[in-house]
């Protein structure tokens, strides 16, 4: 991390950053306190840039962050009258602490931007909920506080700007069009020889981990699914591309049908590009769907009269098939997400649900999903609120002063494992203690001159708001110390004591947050990150055999719903614990487990589950044994697949490589339902191998 903090552009964007938040701060504070002698105005017109700009880790564009900062301010607001009106109480302080603590960073729901916004909101209840109870001053500290944010958003917009970063759906559209340039390729047989590495350099380029966060899909909006679920689409039709082209085959031509079903392929994902660049759908959504039934229906028809191709070419056919169903999916997904209205139904109902979905529907769903102990997201807002509030009744009942530092160490120190918040404490206690030394040193010195402090105050905050992120949280604690020591001295009278209560209030909510964090899930995302990835697992392993069964059904057959909307709420729950769990420092002793293939593993199996039993509708002609062939394979998958999830859940130490190939019998008929299913289950027994190698 000190690596990636000391980077040419990380310096340059910490030293605009800073010059922003000290502009910001400044241009509030001083006219307030040496021009109108408002100390209450000023005290929040200080903290309110220094907030929303260094404590929140809003992400994006200066516009972007302007735009968060300004639609920040309408609850700022709202949270520094309730903390006026419950100061009275240490009891009712206390519980709206912990209300507004847990709701706030389970905002978190709504996207990186209202996460990020969160911990600056959070300051402004914990400045307000403390003594005195003034409420007389309420218009004071909003007037102060509004003054700060739109100064904040004025030097978000003009002074040094951040620049934007290609968005997401300019990212999707690159590698939509590189998937396109690969299926034309194909098509003709002329796929250069690097063709697999470039297109999974491409699928690389979309995983959200890799994304700033600003960029991710990651909201509960219509627009926000739909892009997430077109990224996955395009990640599983890129290397459903890259293995086509690395294929063996004798002719480097595909056979004359699945030539025009790539190139149709091809000419969708150009069309889609279009989309993503334009913010238009295109016109012509049942060409695709019809092409792959029509195929679909050739190979049938072409067994049923005894003139079926060889079963490579049948399962080259199968591979081109299974693509297409992707390039469907992600020509569906962009123009579902390209202006966020309400789509008629889809199908998959199951893998488009949220087309018709409303909005207030949309958001209940996303809220009721991660309302559950086994929600990173739930488990960061109880972590957060019980600590918020046992630091505001410990402040409040010890009657310390300045008693919300101890609250703000517990916001600033914590951690989402127990031995990061311990290595960070460590850290931040010795940088308190020179900051507090000096700052001691500087009051002693210059006693009651505020002129004097009005001087270091700015080059105190341009240093703290550039060396803290460069250099780590010991210099951010130090040369915060020093500023707010400046700050408090010339809004009243101070002494060196001012340095020892900052040193008292920080040790305690140190330990606040330390306790709060052996108690509350101290392993942070590590242990859910195997639990969800598990019960990802055993969510999917009834859809194998349920996807063969309704496609061996002599009637048309779907997999049942209540199997569908399972795994796929399991799936949310692993994307947000693995989301977290690689933004949390890794051991480098230990080989990484590829938790990424297990998220794919499950997106592969929810898509066969769902296309299968569309494209193969009636198993006319299958051998009993070939069937039953495919019913024990199906089981057997599953039954892997669930003793995969005890590996990853730590349950089973026995070492294991997976399960084998699976291929058609030796002396079954190829047909192209079989050869359907045998790609599918090979695909999902090789996915289990590399999970299984990790």
């Amino acid at each position: 991390m000190a690596a990636d903090r000391r980077t040419a552009p990380a310096r340059a964007e910490a030293v605009r950053r800073a010059v922003r938040v000290t502009l910001a701060a400044s241009a509030g504070f001083y006219p307030l306190v040496y021009g109108l002698h408002q100390p209450q105005m000023s005290l929040y017109a200080l903290f309110a840039p220094v907030a929303l700009g260094i404590l929140s880790p809003i992400p994006g564009s200066g516009r972007q962050r302007a735009t968060v900062v300004l639609g920040s301010l309408p609850a700022g607001l709202c949270l520094v009258a309730l903390g006026t009106a419950l100061a009275a109480s240490t009891a009712a302080a206390v519980a709206g602490m912990v209300v507004v603590g847990f709701v706030l960073v389970f905002a978190a729901v709504a996207g990186p931007r209202a996460a990020g916004a969160a911990p600056g909101l959070q300051l402004f209840y914990i400045l307000a909920c403390f003594p005195p109870y003034a409420p007389e001053t309420l218009w004071q500290r909003l007037v102060g506080l509004a003054t700060g944010t739109v100064l904040l958003a004025l030097c978000e917009l003009l002074v040094l700007p951040v620049t934007g970063r290609p968005s997401y759906r300019s990212r999707l559209a690159l590698a939509v069009q590189e998937a396109a340039r690969a299926a034309a390729d194909a098509a003709d047989g002329t796929a250069p020889p690097d063709a697999a590495a470039r297109l999974r350099a491409s699928s690389n380029g979309l995983r959200l981990s890799r994304l700033p966060p600003a960029e991710r899909p990651a909201g509960p909006w219509r627009s926000a699914r739909a892009l997430s679920q077109a990224g996955a689409a395009a990640r599983r039709l890129l290397e459903q591309l890259a293995r086509l082209a690395e294929a063996p085959q004798r002719d480097p031509r595909p056979d004359p049908s699945s030539a025009v079903l790539l190139r149709l392929v091809a000419s969708v994902c150009d069309t889609t590009a279009a989309s993503l660049r334009s913010g238009r759908a295109d016109d012509e959504p049942a060409a695709l769907p019809r092409a792959i039934q029509d195929f679909q229906d050739a190979r049938v028809g072409r067994t049923a009269a005894g003139t079926a191709p060889r079963a490579s070419v049948l399962r080259c056919q199968s591979a081109v098939l299974a693509l297409a169903a992707s390039a469907y999916i992600l020509r569906t997904a962009v123009a579902v997400g390209t202006d966020g209205r309400r789509t008629a139904p889809i199908e998959p109902r199951e893998l488009f649900w949220y087309a018709d979905a409303s909005t207030a529907a949309l958001w209940a769903r996303r809220l009721a999903g991660n309302a559950t102990l086994r929600s990173v997201l739930f488990q960061n807002a109880v972590r957060t609120a019980i600590g918020l509030g046992a630091a505001r009744l410990v402040a409040g009942s010890l009657e310390l002063t300045h008693g919300f530092w101890v609250l703000l160490a517990v916001l600033t120190l914590g951690r989402t494992t127990a031995g990061e918040t311990w290595t960070t404490v460590r850290s931040a206690l010795a940088g308190t203690l020179v900051g507090a030394l000096a700052a001691g040193l500087l009051l002693y010195a210059v006693g009651r001159d505020p002129e004097a402090y009005a001087a270091v105050l700015a080059p105190a905050m341009l240093a703290a708001f550039t060396l803290g992120p460069l250099f780590g949280v010991a210099w951010a604690q130090g040369l915060f110390t020093l500023v707010v020591a400046s700050a408090f001295s010339q809004l009243a009278p101070a002494s060196w004591q001012l340095a020892e209560a900052r040193i008292v209030d920080v040790l305690t909510g140190s330990a606040v947050g330390l306790l709060c964090g052996l108690a509350a899930w101290p392993a942070g995302a590590r242990r859910e990150v195997r639990r969800s990835m598990a019960g990802l697992l055993r969510a999917t392993a009834p859809l194998t055999p349920a996807t063969v069964s309704a496609v061996l059904s002599e009637r048309p057959a779907t997999v049942p719903a209540e199997a569908t909307w399972h795994a796929l709420h399991s799936l949310r729950l692993a994307e947000a614990a693995y989301a977290q769990y690689r933004s949390e420092p890794q051991d480098d002793s230990r080989v990484p487990t590829d938790w990424h293939a297990v998220l794919l593993t499950a997106q592969h199996v929810l898509i066969g589950a769902q296309w299968l039993p569309r494209l193969d509708r009636s198993a006319t002609g299958i051998p009993p044994a070939a069937a039953d062939w495919a019913r024990t394979t199906a089981a057997r998958l599953a039954d892997t697949t669930d003793r995969t999830a005890d590996r990853c859940n730590g349950r089973a130490t026995v070492p294991w490589d997976g399960p084998p190939p699976v291929r058609i019998p030796a002396g079954d008929p190829a047909r192209p339902t079989l050869v359907d299913l045998e790609q599918w289950l090979n695909g999902l027994a090789e996915d289990l191998r590399r999970i299984a190698s990790s």
